[in-house]
C-alpha cells in the first residue's frame, strides 16, 4: 500500500472470492488516477478476473500490467465496450471526464465503477441518473475512505448492531499530502478536478450518510480556500462543510492538502462518531506520535473504554458484494441512490462554497 501519497493508496486484503476464475470479468480503462490499482485489487481479491485494459498512454498501461500481469492491453475503448464477456468497467479518469464516460459505459450495456469524485457538476449527475434509469446498469463509486479501510468497515458493523445507539453526529477529517511535483497537470485545473469538496469531500459526505443511516441531508455551511499555495491559483487546498439531516443528525468535515512531509503516511484521516449510547474514534491510517499501526478504533460505551486494532482482521466486503450485485442485480454493496446522493451533496456543497469564495477579495489571482 502506498503510504506517502494518497494517489497510490491500494490496500492489500486477504483473498475472499465470491466467484470462480473467469466468472466475472472486469475491464480497466482511463488510468489517470492511481486509485485504479486499489479498485482492481479489491475486485481481484473478491474473485474477479482483470481482463482488458485501455488507456491512450502506454506508460500507464505498462504500469498497470506490472501490477496485474493477467490483464491484456487493448488499443481502443470501443473494443472494451463491445466485448461481451466484460461485466464491469472500472475507471479512474480525469474527474471531469468520469461522468460522461460512465454514461457511455452504461449505454453500451456494462456496469460502471469509478473513482471518486464521480462527477464535477450537477448536470453530469443528472445525465448519469437518466442513463441508469434508461439502461438498468450500475454506476458505482469507489469511496475508498470507508470501503477500503478496515476500521471504517468495522465501525459500520458496530453501528448496525446498535453498539453506540442512534448516531447523532459525525465529524470527519481528511488531510492529504499535496506532493505537487508528482501530480498531473489536470490536478491543478479547477474545471478538470472540480473542487476540493466534490473531490475528497465526497468521502466525508458518504461516510455521514452511511454511519448516520440517513438518505438525505441539507448543506448548512461550505467553504473552500487556497491558504498556502498561491503559486497554484486554481488549487483549493482547504475545504469544510456542515450538513444536517431531517432526523436531527449532523456532520462537519474538514479536508485539505496540507499534510506536512514529516508525517509517516499521506494523511492523518480520522472520523469521530457520537451516538446516544456511545462514541467512536477511527484513526484510519496512523496513530500519530504513538504507533504506525493503522486502523485503530476507540470505542466508549456505558461498559467502558475499548481500543480495537483492526488491520488485517476485517477485510473489505464491499468488493465481493459488488460482484454479486452485478451478477444478481441486487444492491448489497451500496444502493444506487446512496452513491448518487453522496455525490449530489458534495456538489451542492462545492457550489455553495464557490459562490462564497468568488465574492472574496483575498482569493489568489
Amino acid at each position: 500500500m502506498g503510504s506517502s501519497d494518497g494517489m497510490t493508496y491500494a490496500p492489500v486484503g486477504a483473498p475472499a472470492p465470491v466467484v470462480a476464475q473467469g466468472e466475472f470479468v472486469v475491464a480497466a480503462v482511463h488510468l489517470d488516477h492511481g486509485h485504479i490499482h486499489g479498485m482492481c485489487r479489491g475486485l481481484r481479491e473478491a474473485g474477479a478476473t482483470i481482463g482488458p485494459v485501455y488507456d491512450p498512454d502506454p506508460a500507464k498501461v505498462a504500469a498497470f500490467l506490472e501490477a496485474f500481469p493477467g490483464a491484456r492491453p487493448v488499443d481502443d475503448l470501443e473494443r472494451v465496450l463491445g466485448e461481451p464477456g466484460v461485466h464491469l468497467v472500472a475507471a479512474a479518469a480525469v474527474p471531469a471526464e468520469r461522468g460522461p464516460l460512465g454514461v457511455r459505459v452504461m449505454r453500451a450495456g456494462k456496469d460502471y465503477f469509478t473513482d471518486k469524485a464521480p462527477f464535477t457538476s450537477l448536470a453530469q449527475l443528472a445525465d448519469a441518473r437518466e442513463a441508469v434509469a434508461a439502461t438498468g446498469r450500475k454506476y458505482m463509486v469507489y469511496y475508498s475512505e470507508r470501503l477500503h479501510v478496515e476500521s471504517a468497515v468495522h465501525a459500520g458493523a458496530l453501528i448496525a448492531d446498535g453498539v453506540i445507539g442512534k448516531v447523532l453526529h459525525v465529524l470527519g477529517t481528511g488531510p492529504h499530502r499535496l506532493n505537487a511535483t508528482a501530480r498531473p497537470e489536470w490536478f491543478f485545473s479547477k474545471e478538470r478536478y472540480g473542487g476540493i469538496l466534490c473531490d475528497i469531500g465526497s468521502h466525508q459526505v458518504e461516510q455521514f450518510l452511511h454511519f448516520a443511516g440517513v438518505e438525505d441531508a441539507r448543506v448548512s455551511h461550505a467553504r473552500v480556500a487556497n491558504l498556502a499555495h498561491p503559486h497554484y491559483p486554481e488549487l483549493e487546498d482547504f475545504g469544510e462543510a456542515a450538513l444536517e439531516a431531517d432526523d436531527g443528525s449532523g456532520a462537519y468535515f474538514r479536508v485539505d492538502w496540507l499534510t506536512p512531509d514529516g508525517l509517516s503516511v499521506w494523511g492523518d484521516g480520522r472520523t469521530f462518531i457520537v451516538g446516544d449510547k456511545g462514541t467512536m474514534e477511527l484513526r484510519k491510517y496512523t496513530d500519530v506520535g504513538r504507533s504506525s499501526e493503522a486502523d485503530q478504533l476507540f470505542l466508549v460505551t456505558a461498559e467502558g473504554e475499548t481500543r480495537l486494532s483492526l488491520r488485517g482482521k476485517v477485510g473489505f466486503p464491499f468488493f465481493g458484494a459488488l460482484i454479486l450485485d452485478c451478477l444478481e442485480r441486487t444492491e448489497r454493496a451500496m444502493t444506487q441512490a446512496h452513491a448518487f446522493k453522496a455525490a449530489e451533496l458534495s456538489l451542492v456543497a462545492q457550489e455553495l462554497a464557490d459562490r462564497s469564495w468568488r465574492g472574496r477579495t483575498d482569493r489568489p489571482a
